[in-house]
């Protein structure tokens, strides 16, 4: 070291020993300090965190898992954990509360601090805080509310004229989301090996749904074809990609506002939604067509606990084709309604009704 760097080093050895600390032992723990940041990565800290939940047989284990991997490990897998602040985490959060998912936002930071929280007592990695330990959700993400908003026929019919005018990705992903009533991650992260075109299926893996359980969504003719114009990528297996396959699509929020001005333009007042709405205006759709109740909660993978335990997962397929096809033609009566002169007739009643 130069005189420089010798006079620094002396004047931090001489407030040392003011403190009664020895300057030797002091440099130790500065190496060893230094030492587990490199070896404790989060990635590295994540995957014991894994392994932990999975052998306790811990509820949504592999939900917590692939939502962790999701938003955290892509973002911070080489990064000590040490070394990651309240400040990334809160960044992390925002930026999912921001596109709309609230849900998401608050489940994502129940997890952070459930991994942190372990991370801290199994002692094995030196940790004494967390991140997340002075982050309110209500302060950070908002207060829980139950939200009722669905979409009426003038604004689906307003959303799915805005969708038309979209290029690849978001114009197929979006027909996609109003076609079958999944949730935005569903379909934002499709693989082409999850379709059955033989038998018109997609099979979405219990490790890539929300709860944990395999969700079989029959494919209706609209979807069908939705699909066929799809580009195949030979570098990845994702439908909806902007790296030719290799990863799914991100950025959620720019089409989002594209689609909330073009709405604007035909319906000036229309009220503010979120793409979950969506979801729920599918839902609340099939009750109005003649579908019975737990084929409607099938549909959108909505069970009662324990229910998957009692029915083979593909005893309901039928059913829950059916009730999409009806989906698909209320939609189609909706977004291109007949002509004023065009007389509607029902179907006469049978003579021995």
């Amino acid at each position: 070291m130069n005189v420089e760097q010798a006079r620094d080093k002396a004047r931090k050895w001489h407030a040392l020993l003011a403190k009664g600390i020895d300057p030797e032992w002091q440099d130790e723990q500065d190496r060893l300090a230094a030492l587990r940041s490199q070896q404790h990565t989060f990635l590295s800290v994540a995957e014991a965190y894994f392994a932990h939940i999975k052998a306790e047989g811990f509820k949504k284990a592999k939900v917590h898992e692939r939502e962790i991997r999701k938003e955290f490990v892509s973002k911070w897998s080489a990064r000590p954990i040490h070394n990651i602040t309240q400040h990334d985490l809160a960044a992390v959060i925002n930026s999912i509360k921001q596109r709309g998912a609230l849900g998401q936002a608050r489940e994502l930071l129940g997890r952070a601090k459930s991994l942190w929280r372990w991370a801290i007592g199994c002692g094995a990695y030196g940790l004494t805080a967390s991140p997340a330990d002075r982050l309110g959700t209500k302060a950070l993400v908002g207060s829980k509310k139950s939200r009722s908003r669905v979409l009426s026929d003038d604004e689906f019919r307003a959303l799915w004229s805005a969708v038309e005018r979209e290029s690849y990705p978001w114009q197929q992903l979006y027909k996609m989301l109003i076609l079958t009533g999944q949730r935005l991650s569903d379909v934002s992260d499709a693989r082409w090996s999850e379709f059955d075109f033989k038998q018109r299926l997609w099979v979405i893996p219990a490790e890539r749904y929300k709860t944990g359980v395999v969700q079989i969504v029959p494919l209706t003719p609209d979807v069908v074809a939705l699909l066929e114009t799809l580009t195949r990528f030979e570098s990845g297996d994702y439908l909806f990609s902007a790296s030719w396959g290799r990863k799914a699509v991100r950025g959620f929020s720019k089409p989002k506002l594209r689609l909330d001005q073009r709405m604007r333009e035909a319906l000036p007042k229309v009220r503010d939604w979120v793409v979950h709405d969506i979801r729920r205006s599918v839902r609340s759709r099939l009750s109005a067509l003649p579908v019975e109740q737990h084929v409607r909660e099938l549909v959108i993978g909505h069970t009662k606990p324990g229910l998957h335990k009692v029915y083979d997962l593909y005893e309901y397929v039928a059913e829950k084709r059916q009730a999409l096809e009806l989906w698909q033609a209320r939609l189609r009566d909706i977004v291109a309604p007949p002509p004023d002169n065009v007389a509607q007739f029902k179907p006469k009643a049978s003579a021995r009704a």
